[in-house]
């Protein structure tokens, strides 16, 4: 855990994913972060089969150790008056309400902007949405699959030359994890303006935000060239066959990505054991090589199926040019780069369980942060509700009520 945000204090009321996201950031870089749950059923993320992965495998429900890691957990039922009022209680002295709750919802249990903001001014109010504040879908909810991929256009974007249908999303939570990193830069900026001016603000993003960012090169360049979406070519009919995959004789892929081919050219020829391409007039340029990128591609075809995996390892090891094999996820997770930078970090639940964990992609003075677990089920809400000032008679009438856990 970094100290940059040590004395922040922040209050999430989140479910599944983008928010909780969100929360996790602030708590990997020092903040205080108290997450609240229904008392009896939680997040939902807890038990949810993630990718036909069902929670309890290896000991985790993954995805909610993803997205909670590091928070203090609170069972409080915010429909219930008691609830509500613990809960403005914890806002009084909060800098940061973090809530994906629909407008309806936050209306309903008055904790809506005015409500909390009568409360705390100077609060910094983030919300995570589907479609974003504004416009007729402002009050409906929404999943990264439809509003981050697909209304985007990044399911269609995708989808290889010649396909029949769109390309699904790689993996579970996917566009939320993004946009969660998005609403924790934000609520960031609003932390340092409000340092400078006293100011409290309401800080929005939305899935379909965040997918439109992620694709507006895309979007960009085909409103330039008059076009439905970026040309798709077929994969022998490319301007540079140093940036493409080729199978291997196992089956795997290496991907060149070597954009200034005449650079590279040369070296790659005689790594791969193919010195005579580099005479070849065909494929003497970058010019000569997107003319006859077909004839071209089919050479390296044929040389890189020709060997295993590991042999292409070796061989692209010691060339100058851009390259990766396309690894599976769990070879990812080992990732000797990744492990050295505390990319990946073995999180240990002292028990004899241990997951792998991606920390936030921005580090401070090179320090990796110490990743922690995420927090059983209203761990922490006697803790909290005592720092709050309550007394034990109080907690055990909420308890009895069945406004906290």
């Amino acid at each position: 855990m970094s100290d940059l945000l040590d004395g922040i204090r922040v209050v999430e009321l989140g479910l599944f994913a983008l928010v909780p996201a969100a929360a996790a950031v602030l708590a990997e870089w020092g903040a205080d972060v108290v997450k609240i749950e229904h008392p009896v059923e939680g997040d939902p993320v807890r038990g949810l089969a993630a990718w036909g992965i069902k929670p309890g495998t290896g000991g985790f429900s993954y995805m909610w150790e993803v997205c909670n890691r590091g928070k203090r957990s609170v069972g409080l039922d915010v429909a219930h008056p008691g609830g509500r009022e613990v809960l403005l209680s914890m806002l009084e002295g909060a800098d940061v309400f973090l809530t994906s709750f629909l407008p309806a919802a936050r209306r309903r249990l008055g904790i809506d902007v005015a409500d909390v903001t009568a409360r705390n001014p100077t609060i910094i109010y983030g919300r995570g949405s589907g479609q974003g504040p504004k416009g007729g879908e402002a009050e409906a909810g929404g999943f990264d699959g439809a509003a981050y991929w697909n209304r985007s256009g990044t399911g269609s974007a995708a989808m290889p030359a010649g396909s029949t249908e769109p390309i699904a999303l790689p993996g579970p939570g996917f566009g939320d994890i993004q946009t969660g990193m998005h609403l924790a830069g934000g609520v960031i900026a609003a932390l340092w303006r409000r340092d400078r001016t006293g100011q409290g603000a309401v800080v929005d993003t939305s899935l379909l935000a965040s997918g439109l960012w992620a694709m507006q090169g895309s979007l960009a360049g085909a409103a330039a060239a008059g076009l439905a979406e970026l040309p798709k070519r077929a994969r022998s009919d490319v301007t540079n066959p140093l940036v493409l995959a080729y199978r291997s004789a196992d089956g795997r892929f290496v991907s060149l990505m070597m954009l200034g081919s005449d650079r590279y050219w040369p070296g790659l020829c005689q790594a791969i054991g193919r010195p005579d391409l580099i005479s070849d007039l065909r494929f003497a340029s970058a010019r000569d090589r997107a003319a006859n990128s077909a004839a071209c591609v089919a050479e390296l075809d044929a040389v890189f199926s020709a060997r295993p995996l590991e042999h292409w390892r070796t061989v692209l090891a010691g060339q100058e040019g851009p390259w990766a094999v396309v690894a599976h996820v769990a070879e990812a997770a080992t990732d000797e780069q990744a492990r050295a930078n505390g990319y990946v970090q073995d999180v240990d639940y002292g028990d004899g369980r241990s997951l792998p964990m991606v920390g936030a992609p921005v580090q401070f003075d090179e320090a990796a942060p110490a990743l922690r677990p995420a927090p059983e089920h209203g761990a922490h809400t006697e803790e909290v509700l005592l720092e709050l000032g309550y007394d034990w008679d109080a907690i055990s009438n909420l308890k009895a009520a069945g406004a906290v856990l």
